[in-house]
């Protein structure tokens, strides 16, 4: 496997799907499960330990809720961490992502925006694609995908402007 995901929580599935569909999509070997830092600390680390001896790359740790996940996953491992806040009620994701992001120095962890769980998948296929030029191949189409839809929606926009003018 390439790219490990934990997620505190079975509701978090609803954001890190994204993050699945785009390794999904770039042909990343992906291991998923869900364990919680303060509810199933045991479980984290065995997932965390298992995965970096089985050759994980990269490790993505969803949670809301303040949780500590990704700090406590980069605890565990020399590999790269990158958190992703979770919106979960009632502070709309800001402790999630503020307890991602303030990590004492020396156990850094990648924190995307709240919810960021596409850019999560995306920064990891970077990271891999460093040493993978088939990874780097693909990413280099994805953007120039990107760029060409937004090319596209740029001139359906200036279509329905030029009919508001007629």
């Amino acid at each position: 496997m390439d790219v490990a995901i934990i997620m505190g929580s079975d509701s978090d599935w609803g954001v890190m799907k994204k993050a699945a569909e785009v390794f999904n999509e770039f042909g990343v070997e992906v291991e998923i499960t869900v364990a919680s830092a303060h509810r199933t600390p045991e479980r984290v680390k065995e997932f965390v330990t298992t995965c970096d001896k089985q050759g994980a790359k990269i490790f993505i740790a969803a949670a809301g809720c303040a949780a500590h996940l990704a700090g406590v996953v980069a605890s565990y491992t020399t590999k790269p961490v990158i958190g992703v806040p979770i919106n979960s009620e009632p502070l709309k994701g800001v402790d999630a992502l503020l307890s991602t992001v303030q990590m004492p120095g020396g156990v850094p962890v990648a924190t995307m925006a709240i919810n960021g769980s596409k850019n999560a998948a995306l920064f990891a296929v970077e990271i891999l694609s460093i040493s993978n030029d088939n990874l780097k191949t693909k990413l280099t189409e994805y953007r120039s995908n990107m760029v060409k839809e937004v090319e596209r929606k740029a001139e359906d926009i200036k279509r329905a402007f030029a009919e508001i003018k007629k």
